[in-house]
């Protein structure tokens, strides 16, 4: 499987991104770099990733454990090297949950799974980063 991605420059530093499923994003950096910011940064995509990808796998088995979550939400922390190339060394993610009688074990047996064998961004990290979890459950009010 090939994945295929690129950046088309507008002006600046502002450029538009796309990839196989033929959606768009507007990259950009800050005004004090000499971008207009416009767009998100590069490497907040790459925070988003890691939180999307996981999100994806953590909610599709909770669903299949039948789960009744109403909201859900995946929060990603990094912390970068102070210098160049300013990597990401360190990625708390945090997973929150609400629904009505939640599992604690099915949430965290899900969240297992996908930073263990199913989240393709995680797996391209670990080893290069050094990554957390925290995950917090809240009951559905009524």
């Amino acid at each position: 499987m090939t994945l295929d991605a690129k950046v088309v420059w507008k002006s600046g530093l502002a450029f538009t991104g796309s990839a196989n499923s033929g959606f768009t994003v507007d990259l950009d950096s800050d005004v004090a770099v000499g971008g207009s910011d416009s767009g998100l940064r590069p490497m907040e995509l790459v925070a988003i990733g890691i939180a999307g990808c996981t999100a994806m796998d953590v909610i599709s088995i909770l669903q299949k454990k039948r789960q009744d979550v109403t909201a859900f939400e995946v929060k990603v922390t990094a912390q970068r090297a102070p210098e160049h190339p300013k990597r990401i060394t360190e990625v708390e993610i945090e997973y929150i949950v609400t629904g009505r009688n939640i599992d604690p074990a099915a949430v965290e047996r899900a969240v297992e799974l996908s930073e263990t064998k199913y989240c393709s961004a995680i797996a391209t990290m670990r080893g290069c980063v050094t990554f957390s979890r925290k995950i917090t459950l809240h009951e559905a009010q009524a």
